[in-house]
């Protein structure tokens, strides 16, 4: 990743292939990417920073209350940029109020948040995501509202000043060819391409992989695939004072 470019990663709390069984299983995950990952990222001269949350598979644990309590003093670590990931896995009443309630602290501290849209039923997913945004009245500019596909990107991008994130992950979301085929039709103003590379096939080189595809395709420009790859995340990132990245 440090040879391809990549300067910064971001990386969210998500589920990790088992549900942990108790609040101290998540404040040793939080712990080992606030301490272990960032240290690991730096020998490769990249900065490494954290979103923590009660993800939305685990949100509808019996212990998912308890878990949002326990983020508290991680909130304040040096690395912590914000909430995420939080949203809704199966879009149930419980997973709602996980998602409010995460959302509500981070408006409270000014943080920024990362909103995953459901694997299924994506649409009405990010549907009632948005409904939620405009009732706690959060500031859309501190939010990215990630994985669309086709599906949603003109919704995202319509109702919202949010963030549109696309996520190249070939199993479960997009191609990067999908991901250029969406900003071919709707631009490069707002959108973000990030990766995932977790317990399914994973490219840790997703976002430069997007950049090739980008060039390639002889649609867009350099400044556009900067734009995507660097501006639009630096930007967005950079509303937080613990974001130390340097333009270069």
């Amino acid at each position: 990743m440090s040879i391809a470019g990549i300067r910064a990663i971001v990386e969210p709390s998500f589920w990790a292939g088992t549900d942990k069984r108790a609040v101290a299983c998540f404040e040793d995950y939080w712990e080992h990417m606030i301490s272990f990952e960032t240290a690991r990222a730096k020998k490769y001269g990249i900065d490494h920073y954290v979103m923590i949350s009660c993800n939305p598979k685990e949100a509808r644990n019996a212990i998912a209350f308890d878990v949002v309590e326990a983020m508290v003093p991680y909130l304040d670590r040096e690395s912590v940029l914000g909430v995420g990931e939080i949203g809704f896995d199966e879009i149930t009443d419980q997973e709602e109020e996980i998602f409010r309630l995460q959302l509500r602290m981070a408006i409270e501290r000014d943080l920024l948040v990362i909103i995953h849209s459901p694997h299924h039923n994506k649409l009405k997913g990010i549907e009632r995501s948005i409904e939620i945004i405009k009732e706690e009245n959060a500031p859309e500019e501190k939010i990215i509202l990630d994985h669309n596909t086709e599906e949603t990107i003109e919704l995202t991008l319509r109702e919202t000043q949010c963030m549109a994130g696309m996520t190249v992950y070939y199993v479960t979301k997009l191609s990067a060819e999908r991901a250029v085929n969406m900003m071919t039709r709707y631009g490069t103003d707002r959108m973000i391409i990030n990766g995932s590379a977790d317990w399914g096939y994973s490219d840790p080189l997703a976002v430069p992989r997007s950049a090739m595809v980008m060039r390639k395709s002889g649609f867009f420009t350099e400044d556009e695939v900067k734009k995507v790859t660097f501006d639009n995340p630096y930007n967005f990132l950079a509303q937080s004072p613990k974001f130390k990245l340097q333009r270069s």
